[in-house]
């Protein structure tokens, strides 16, 4: 097995790790599904070498000895407020489960983060009190909204 990159995330998956990455690399440009590695089973094969937004990423069909956790994530920076619902939506699609701040579970049971470029911005900014209010409006979202996360930071008789 020759790798394209020196460096790569890999998921473990307990079986579906082929129509995960054919999924992934459906959602992002720049992305495709670059080798696959069979194990005797095409319908679930051991390794799919994918490039996700330009990221090499690997999916290894492992069995049930490991399972994903929320402690690794796929982050994505999204660019405006209809990627960032596009993305939402596809990823809960069929089974998914938001959680809190911009953070869902998608139905392979892979952890996303839906990070839209303005609210790095916001929480970044050097007005720490406007940021503060984005971060308290972060707190109570699910999907990031950036309307509302630009008005908290925006209004200052909070």
């Amino acid at each position: 097995m020759e790798f394209k990159s020196k460096v790569r995330t890999c998921l473990w998956f307990e079986k579906g790790g082929h129509a995960a990455a054919r999924f992934y690399v459906s959602l992002l440009p720049d992305s495709a599904i670059d080798a696959v590695h069979e194990n005797g089973q095409p319908d679930d094969p051991m390794v799919v070498e994918f490039t996700l937004a330009g990221a090499p990423m690997m999916i290894l069909t492992g069995g049930p000895q490991y399972k994903l956790s929320p402690a690794a994530s796929i982050s994505v920076m999204a660019e405006d407020q209809d990627e960032t619902d596009r993305l939402w939506s596809a990823l809960l699609a069929d089974g998914g489960e938001e959680s809190m701040c911009g953070w869902l579970v998608d139905r392979f049971g892979v952890s996303w983060q839906i990070v839209p470029k303005a609210m790095s911005r916001l929480l970044t900014s050097d007005d720490r009190a406007a940021a503060g209010r984005a971060a308290q409006a972060m707190m109570q979202m699910k999907k990031i909204d950036i309307g509302t996360f630009e008005r908290a930071f925006n209004d200052k008789s909070a």
